[in-house]
């Protein structure tokens, strides 16, 4: 029997081909699209792409960033955060899967640059870059003041001006930067480190005039503060109005809430210190005149005294007590001579009366051994036939011992 074959109406497709052509029916179809939704499982790649699911309470969607979109960003999607992502919906042959390849990413409910804004203004200040104690002192009389700014805004004009009418002779430095869009950071980054190259500059004013949160976005940026953080000159941040705070304002070692207020910081009021000098000059010489005068008083009254009116009775007086004194003086020592002779006659006599020829005069002899002419003091100190010589006050005697006794 002949077996009959039906032949299928239907296509068939490889598993390629299909998803060949679903990627192209998905990609043609999802070109630009706006998706909202909350992004979770958020992934920084070591090749710099970001990759992370959008989802909301029924499904989700993955997505990837490349790294040379990311860059643009001013934040850092994290987990939770909600966003509105746009981009397009492309199909990963390998797997299958369709993802949202996303152009660019804004914040839902707090805009992008004030989430930047938050997030390196934290991050900074858990470094410590915001602490009092790495404030460098700004000097009070500079010689030379360096200015990062553009060279045609209102700010440089303003700072000149004002400068140049409180503290005429200061000179001043400018460093021209671009002072917003793409770039002007590292500018400004580039200019601070130029300047501590240099060396011969007291102080630096790094800012612009007032303008949108974009606009004054640079002295916001990471490489601003870090270049604001490391320099050796001290930094005065001046970036537009009052009501205007930048990441620079917390970095700097000053903030001005102007670019004018700024030269107002910079150098004091020439007018001002010149009246302070003349104010502390007429209380020097009010000081000096009072001692002058106190002294003066002091000399009249001497002049007035009886001493000085009379000065030759003082002078006599003086002369009387000296001749007293000398009087004194001199029978003192008349008295001293006469003891000291005194003392001499008596010690004379008693020596006059140690002597053994006194003794002799009295009639009294020595008698001495003949053999080793010693004094014989006790008889027992001879024997018969001892030679013996008498000494008397006038000439000598010798003889024999007969016999001792």
């Amino acid at each position: 029997m002949a077996m009959l074959i039906v032949m299928d109406a239907e296509p068939r497709y490889t598993v390629s081909e299909i998803t060949r052509l679903i990627k192209t029916t998905l990609e043609d179809s999802f070109y630009s699209v706006l998706i909202q939704g909350e992004i979770s499982d958020f992934k920084r790649h070591s090749s710099g792409h970001f990759y992370f699911t959008l989802k909301d309470q029924h499904a989700q969607l993955s997505a990837v960033m490349w790294r040379g979109k990311n860059m643009r960003l001013y934040f850092t999607p994290q987990d939770g955060m909600k966003v509105l992502a746009k981009g397009r919906i492309t199909v990963f042959e390998k797997s299958g899967r369709y993802q949202l390849d996303v152009d660019t990413l804004q914040p839902l409910g707090i805009g992008e640059l004030q989430i930047a804004f938050e997030q390196l203004k934290a991050r900074l200040r858990d470094e410590g870059l915001f602490d009092e104690s790495r404030k460098k002192p700004v000097p009070v009389f500079p010689e030379t003041v360096g200015i990062v700014t553009s060279p045609t805004g209102a700010a440089i004009r303003d700072i000149v001006s004002i400068i140049n009418r409180r503290f005429p002779g200061v000179q001043l430095i400018l460093r021209p930067v671009k002072v917003q869009a793409e770039g002007a950071a590292e500018e400004i980054a580039q200019a601070i480190d130029e300047f501590n190259e240099y060396g011969a500059v007291d102080v630096l004013i790094v800012g612009r005039g007032g303008g949108s949160l974009e606009d004054l976005w640079p002295f916001n940026e990471e490489s601003t503060a870090r270049a604001i953080s490391r320099s050796k000159i001290p930094v005065i941040s001046a970036v537009g109005h009052e009501i205007d705070f930048t990441i620079a304002d917390f970095v700097a070692d000053l903030r001005a809430p102007t670019p004018s207020a700024a030269a107002e910081l910079v150098v004091p009021d020439a007018a001002q210190e010149w009246e302070k000098i003349i104010q502390r000059l007429r209380r020097l010489y009010r000081i000096t005149t009072d001692k002058f005068n106190f002294l003066n008083e002091k000399i009249q009254l001497l002049k007035s005294s009886r001493a000085l009116q009379m000065p030759l009775d003082l002078i006599k007086q003086s002369s009387l007590q000296l001749d007293m004194l000398s009087g004194k003086l001199e029978m003192s020592y008349q008295n001293h001579i006469k003891n000291r002779i005194e003392y001499l006659n008596q010690l004379e006599n008693r020596i006059n009366a140690l002597n053994p020829e006194a003794v002799l005069k009295r009639g009294f002899s020595i008698t001495y051994r003949s053999k080793d002419n010693t004094i014989v003091k006790e008889s027992s100190q001879l024997t018969s036939g001892d030679g013996v010589i008498l000494k008397f006050f006038k000439g000598e005697a010798s003889g024999r011992i007969e016999q001792v006794n």
